[in-house]
């Protein structure tokens, strides 16, 4: 399939996510170099005294001012470029409404998470990052238990799969993993798009596959199969245990630095307190600054991962020409850059492209 239309989805959708970031960056740098930080801070207190309330006031005022500015570049990305492209069967008002579903449900768990953030950082001063880690960690292990349960159907309605042919092969496949999964289920996922996906979530006994219908009506059941195959080399080669140790090794060096820097620059910009409201977006800066040293980092560890996996799948089902096609037809159905720049794919890409993982099996 020509590639053109494919390189220019995806170097549009690149441009404009390092557009927003660098952007995002520079205006929170000249709102805290400004005294802007301060200022709202101390206008805030004139009416508020609780330190809770004034730090959800503060946040909520920021996220606010977010939306207004970057609202035409999330229209263009999130809605109109995946119509331009015919990738998206949502409607404008559809779109809307999953995007408010989505900010209530980062809203219910983030803004708890927000208050414990505070009071830690009240209480343990420059050793926050401690707690806060371990707090972190909790968070995700509950996350991934809950996920699948529900937060998931808020936005699909999730049903088990009827084609019984088809969950026997994914149950087999499951026990040759090591892995009891009785739960097979597929979810709507043409409501909002015509791109095709599948994923193992869960842990413990909400531990379940998940099937796009998209994936279901355009994909034979060899097709699928190496798919699943794939995302149960994921479990069979210990990746989840291994993303679980790396995410947390990450998450507490991210953390300690962060409030290292935080703590040593302050005076930069004549703050007074780490516990002051208005000195928490620096947070946001230095973590972002970290960020883009640990992306390409992660993006390396997570591409080895996914090669592994390919391998398990084409062992596990003995079809690696099915499984070489299948990833074909998924790359041009979801319109992947079949051959991105290498310092492209290297950074920014947690999967190999096409080309690579191609390259990867026939070797």
């Amino acid at each position: 399939m020509d590639n053109t239309q494919a390189k220019k989805y995806s170097n549009t959708k690149l441009i404009l996510g390092i557009t927003e970031a660098v952007v995002s960056f520079v205006l929170l740098l000249l709102f805290i170099i400004f005294n802007l930080s301060i200022q709202l801070e101390v206008y805030i207190r004139n009416f508020i005294s609780s330190n809770y309330l004034a730090l959800l006031v503060f946040i909520l005022v920021l996220s606010f001012v977010s939306l207004i500015i970057f609202s035409p570049l999330n229209f263009y990305t999130g809605y109109y470029l995946e119509h331009k492209y015919n990738l998206s069967n949502q409607t404008f008002w559809k779109w809307i409404l999953e995007g408010i579903k989505g900010s209530l449900v980062g809203a219910v768990i983030g803004i708890p998470i927000l208050f414990l953030f505070y009071f830690i950082l009240r209480n343990f001063g420059i050793y926050w990052w401690l707690p806060f880690g371990v707090l972190m960690f909790l968070v995700s292990v509950v996350l991934a238990q809950i996920v699948p349960v529900i937060i998931l159907p808020i936005f699909y309605k999730i049903t088990p799969i009827e084609n019984e042919s088809l969950k026997e092969r994914i149950v087999n496949l499951s026990k040759d993993a090591g892995l009891n999964v009785q739960n097979v289920y597929k979810f709507n996922m043409s409501k909002n798009t015509k791109k095709a996906n599948a994923a193992f979530t869960g842990l413990g006994k909400t531990k379940r596959i998940l099937l796009g219908d998209t994936l279901l009506d355009n994909y034979t059941e060899d097709e699928i199969e190496t798919v699943i195959a794939h995302e149960l080399g994921h479990y069979k080669r210990k990746h989840i245990i291994k993303n679980i140790f790396i995410g947390t090794v990450f998450s507490f060096l991210t953390f300690f630095l962060i409030a290292q820097l935080h703590g040593l620059s302050l005076s930069w910009f004549g703050f007074s307190d780490i516990t002051q409201i208005a000195s928490l977006p620096l947070l946001f800066l230095w973590g972002a600054v970290i960020g883009l040293v640990q992306t390409p980092i992660s993006n390396n560890i997570s591409r080895r991962f996914e090669y592994e996996a390919d391998n398990y799948a084409i062992t596990s089902t003995n079809k690696k020409d099915t499984f070489i096609q299948t990833l074909e037809k998924l790359t041009d159905q979801n319109l992947g850059d079949r051959e991105p720049h290498p310092l492209v794919e290297w950074f920014f890409y947690s999967h190999p492209s096409i080309k690579n993982r191609t390259k990867n099996l026939d070797s």
